[in-house]
C-alpha cells in the first residue's frame, strides 16, 4: 500500500539524491527547475503549498505502508476551485530497484482519490512524454483516460518532445473505486492509504 504525506524540507535532499541527471530532471518536471536540484529551488516549489483551505497544490511523498520507507514523490496542482479540476505532475518512484511494484499505479491513485474525495474536484489531468512507456501504462491501467498529444512541447539536448495527455473525470472515479464523496469545506488533509 501507498500512503501521501505532505512533501517537507526533511525531503528535499532524498528527492535531489534521485534525480541524478539532467535529463530525469526535464523528464519529472520539464522546464520547471534547472539542473541540479537544490534545497533551495525546492524550498520555493513547496512555498505555499499543502493548505486545504487557500493552497492551489499540494505536494506529497509517497511512502511505502509495509516497510515506512519514502518510495515516491508526487504533486497535484493547478487547482481552479471554481471549474473543479487540477493536474497530477512530477510523478517519481525514486529507486529503479523499486519500479514495477505497483507504487506508481498507488500514488496515482492516491492522489486521484485526494482530487475527487477531499477536494471535490470534477476533472484531474496530466501530462506524460510520448516516450515514458511505462508512465502511460501505470496511469492507463488506474483509469486515466488518452486525451491527445502536445506536439513537440519541450527542446531538450537537441530533440523536442511530446507531451501526451491524459485525464479522468469524477463519474469516470466514481465508476471505478466508488461513489466520491466530496468535502465542501476541504479538512486538513490527512496521510493517504491505497493498495
Amino acid at each position: 500500500m501507498i500512503r501521501l504525506e505532505p512533501f517537507t524540507q526533511a525531503d528535499f535532499s532524498q528527492l535531489i539524491e534521485w534525480i541524478k541527471d539532467e535529463e530525469l530532471l526535464m523528464s519529472w518536471s520539464g522546464s520547471l527547475f534547472s539542473f541540479p536540484l537544490t534545497q533551495e529551488s525546492l524550498a520555493w516549489y513547496i512555498e505555499d503549498t499543502n493548505d486545504p483551505l487557500t493552497s492551489d497544490a499540494f505536494v506529497y511523498r509517497a511512502v511505502d505502508s509495509k516497510t515506512n520507507e519514502v518510495v515516491g514523490h508526487i504533486s497535484l496542482g493547478g487547482i481552479s476551485r471554481k471549474n473543479r479540476s487540477g493536474r497530477i505532475s512530477r510523478v517519481l518512484v525514486g529507486s529503479h530497484q523499486e519500479r514495477g511494484r505497483g507504487i506508481c499505479q498507488g500514488m496515482i491513485k492516491a492522489i486521484l482519490k485526494i482530487g475527487f474525495e477531499q477536494l471535490g474536484l470534477h476533472r484531474i489531468d496530466l501530462g506524460v512524454y510520448d516516450f515514458n512507456k511505462g508512465a502511460i501504462g501505470c496511469y492507463t491501467k488506474a483509469g486515466m483516460v488518452l486525451e491527445g498529444t502536445s506536439r513537440e512541447s519541450l527542446y531538450f539536448n537537441g530533440a523536442y518532445w511530446s507531451l501526451t495527455e491524459m485525464s479522468m473525470l469524477e463519474a469516470e472515479w466514481d465508476k471505478l473505486y466508488g461513489k466520491a464523496k466530496p468535502t465542501l469545506t476541504p479538512a486538513p488533509l490527512p496521510a493517504q492509504d491505497v493498495l
